[in-house]
Order: C-alpha cells, then sequence, then structure tokens
C-alpha cells in the first residue's frame, strides 16, 4: 500500500525493534540509506541494525561509524533503495513476504511491502531518507550527514548523472553544512584504488568490445581477470561507466561474472536510450540512464543474446 511520508513517520515512531534491509551486492545508497536510518532511530532510543546480504565492500565500512551493533529479535522490518524482494538476495530469502516499509526511488519498483513510499524523481534513496528524517524532525548529525552525502554522490556518479536535479545539490550542500567528509568521501568512491584494482582495471579496459557500429560497448569481469589480478569482485565498483567514456557509445555495459555461468549485467545509456526498459526485458530494472539485471549461461551466449536484444532496441528507437 503506498504511505506518505507522515505515515511512515508515525510507523517509525509507533514501532521499535527494526530491522533495515538492503540489496544485494550493495553500493553507496544503499547502504548510506540503511546506516543513516538505522543511526537516525537509535538516536531516540529504537533498537536498529542493518541487515546485509553479504559482507559490506571494505570501502563502505565507513558508514558503520557511530551504529551500535544491538542483538534483538525484528519486530518491524524495512528496506531500503530495494525496487523487487529477490534483490535482497540468498541470505536474507527469510525477509521475503515481511516487509513492513519499503523506501525507494526505483520506478520499476514491485508492490511487495505492507507499506511503501517510493519516490522515482529522488536522485538517490538518502534523498527520500532525508526527507524522512526532516519529517520526523530528528537531528543530523555529521555521521548520518556522511551517510545521506554518500548515498547521493555514489548514485548520481559525483553529481554527473542526468539523476541529479537542484534538489540534489541542496540536499548535499546540507550535508556539507552538517559536516560531512566530502572531500574523503569522493575521493574514497571515485579515486582512490589499488594497485590490484587498478591492475584489474587494465585486463578489464583491454577486454572491451564494440558492437553495432560501435554504439554497443561491452566490457568483462571474469572470474579469470579477478584470479590474475588477485582481487575481489567486492573492490571492483566504479567501473560501468567505463565503456561511456568511448565517444559514439550510445550503450555501455558491463557483464560481472558472478558463477561458472551467471553474469550480472551493469547497463549505462545516453540521453534517449532507457536503460531501465532494455534492462527489463531480462527481468532486471533500474533507471533511464542506469539499470542492471541478471542473465544465465556461457559468456558467448549471454553476450550474443543480449547483443542481439541490443540491435532490436535500438532499431525501435531508429538509433
Amino acid at each position: 500500500m503506498d504511505a506518505s511520508l507522515g505515515q511512515i513517520s508515525t510507523l517509525l515512531k509507533e514501532n521499535d525493534n527494526f530491522y533495515i534491509l538492503t540489496h544485494q551486492y550493495p553500493d553507496g545508497d544503499t547502504l548510506g540509506s540503511g546506516f543513516a536510518l538505522c543511526r537516525a532511530l537509535q538516536k531516540i532510543g529504537k533498537k536498529s541494525k542493518v541487515i546485509n546480504n553479504s559482507a559490506i565492500p571494505s570501502k563502505y565500512t565507513f558508514l558503520r561509524d557511530g551504529v551500535r551493533e544491538e542483538g534483538f529479535k525484528p519486530g518491524f522490518v524495512i528496506s531500503v533503495d530495494v525496487a523487487d524482494e529477490s534483490l535482497l538476495g540468498p541470505n536474507l530469502k527469510e525477509y521475503v513476504g515481511k516487509v513492513d516499509v519499503c523506501i525507494d526511488h526505483h520506478k520499476i519498483n514491485k508492490d511487495f511491502a505492507k507499506y511503501k513510499y517510493v519516490d522515482c524523481t529522488a536522485a538517490a534513496t538518502t534523498q527520500i531518507i532525508y526527507d524522512l528524517l526532516q519529517k520526523m524532525e530528528l537531528k543530523i548529525d555529521k555521521l548520518i550527514a556522511n551517510s545521506i552525502y554518500t548515498g547521493l554522490a555514489t548514485d548520481t556518479g559525483c553529481f554527473k548523472y542526468q539523476n541529479t536535479t537542484s534538489r540534489t545539490h541542496i540536499i548535499a550542500a546540507r550535508m556539507l553544512d552538517l559536516g560531512a567528509d566530502f572531500a574523503a568521501i569522493n575521493k574514497t568512491m571515485f579515486d582512490l584504488k589499488t594497485k590490484k584494482q587498478f591492475i584489474a582495471e587494465r585486463y578489464i579496459a583491454d577486454s572491451m568490445d564494440f558492437y553495432l557500429e560501435g554504439k554497443l560497448a561491452i566490457i568483462y569481469v571474469t572470474l579469470d581477470i579477478l584470479e590474475k589480478s588477485g582481487v575481489d569482485d567486492s573492490v571492483i565498483d566504479g567501473i560501468a561507466g567505463m565503456p561511456k567514456q568511448i565517444a559514439g557509445v550510445l550503450i555501455g555495459a558491463t557483464f560481472r561474472q558472478k558463477k561458472e555461468e551467471e553474469f550480472k549485467i551493469s547497463v549505462r545509456t545516453e540521453p534517449g536510450v532507457d536503460a531501465s526498459l532494455l534492462c527489463r526485458h531480462f527481468g532486471g530494472g533500474g533507471h533511464a540512464s542506469a539499470a542492471g539485471c541478471v542473465l544465465k549461461g556461457s559468456l558467448e551466449k549471454v553476450k550474443m543474446s543480449f547483443v542481439d536484444y541490443v540491435k532490436e532496441f535500438l532499431t525501435k528507437l531508429n538509433l
């Protein structure tokens, strides 16, 4: 059932023992939303904890600063930045059908919670969390500001993506006023990498293939590349935009191998090419300029299936 921020605010004030669920392959927005809300609830005496499908990538562990680790049974379950229960991941499947409130900004959000608040005009779910904390009249401290800023920055590509609005900048500026370590966060999210990460990215760049007269570019993060470079998949972050750095590319895709015959596809597109609509064909979704899906099969089979559909997709757009 759709709910207003006022109704969500009331539900949070009237309940306790909150479990806050993030999506699998966690990014800065789902984690920033989770830990910002968790810390805010703890500051008003509520028991709250963030539940993840897997370990948090090391670059995001600072978001846990100031959040108490508490042991308790859930009394109220919230999901943040989760468009579909299937995105919770296998380790959180016990919460399927048990989500009380869903807070999200994806236009393809499925109606899986008792109550949901979805604002697809928000650049990030942390933007909604900010509005919710304002509605609840909860004070945002420096650590909460760090979490909110991280979600805004990462989901907008450091404010470069089309989803960035004037309100996104206004909220980001407010977080700076509240002490957010924006320079350190930007460096960690977008600039800093280990030597092994740099080596992995060199292999990934060398893997780039071009199709459809250069309109489609694909890069690959295979298990072999990860083994050769000595890194874990969780630290190869922020590379989805690499194919789009090439002039003339309308669709950039990153094929991340998760298992022998399973690939997570991240898609980035130019204006006028809806990445969410493209990925929906494969059971995925996301935003107009950034979306994803999961395909199963051999790399060659998955690649050709994707390329064939992209050709059809662009033909329908007369591109």
